[in-house]
């Protein structure tokens, strides 16, 4: 299940409680509100019976007991709970990350943009969520440079494609569960929420989180190590990584290379 469909279900869920008279007549669902939990145990959490709760003149989490015993059903979730005030923690069942990866690798590569580092500064710095510190020179490639670690991660992502392409290794969606380490499963999770890929900030979280990847966990064989299955779910990982960089970068008008 991707987060797509995830969404697609929990507001599903409102439709089919409002229709069965478990819930009100005209609670609107509105945004499925899905985010990262903030801990661990579950894939995504949703604050929907909270905003439902005054609409529904019920307490949120009695909305989200409702929504729970409906949203458990649906194949592809593995459980769902009830959490704080009336947060619905969802686990998704085993899968989950090949579909999300599927799904990335079936995009459409963005548009290419002519090679222009004056644009792409002034659209970064037009687009970032903070001011960029005084003095920082968005043209240059060091670390403390938000713009170059983005344009990096991609340029990163893209090499290691090239070195699976050489060594006849191939992304493989559906590989995915041999991502077991943190920082891989960190970085699958942020492409889940790929509908952010349109925020500086995103983005800079996501290159931030492949370069933590590729370091712990290399894409490619290492020395004797023969290539597996794991170096396939890496690359589909950095496929998808390189999709979603290039796309947001795209969104706010700048260039994303495939070499640095």
């Amino acid at each position: 299940m991707t987060p797509t469909q995830l969404a697609d279900a929990v507001l599903r869920s409102v439709r089919a409680a409002v229709a069965d008279g478990e819930l009100p007549a005209g609670t609107g669902a509105g945004d499925a509100l899905l985010r990262r939990p903030p801990h661990g145990g579950a894939d995504w959490s949703t604050g929907i019976a909270l905003r439902l709760a005054g609409p529904a003149g019920r307490p949120p989490q009695a909305v989200a007991d409702t929504l729970r015993r409906r949203l458990a059903e649906t194949p592809g979730i593995a459980t769902v709970t009830v959490a704080g005030p009336g947060f619905l923690d969802i686990a998704l069942a085993d899968g989950a990350g090949a579909a999300l990866l599927a799904e990335l690798l079936a995009l459409p590569a963005p548009p290419v943009l002519p090679e222009d580092p004056a644009r792409d500064a002034r659209a970064w710095r037009a687009a970032s969520d903070e001011r960029p510190p005084a003095g920082l020179d968005l043209l240059s490639q060091r670390t403390e440079n938000p713009l170059f670690r983005v344009r990096y991660a991609h340029a990163r992502a893209c090499s290691a494609l090239r070195g699976g392409a050489q060594l006849g290794i191939a992304p493989e969606a559906a590989a995915a569960e041999e991502l077991r380490h943190p920082a891989e499963r960190a970085l699958l999770a942020l492409l889940g929420e790929r509908h952010r890929a349109g925020s500086a900030g995103w983005l800079v979280r996501l290159a931030d989180a492949h370069l933590d990847a590729a370091t712990a966990a290399p894409v490619l064989p290492q020395g004797p190590e023969k290539p597996g299955a794991v170096h396939r779910a890496r690359l589909a990982l950095a496929r998808a990584t390189a999709t979603v960089l290039a796309d947001g970068l795209s969104r706010l008008g700048i260039g994303a290379p495939d070499h640095l």
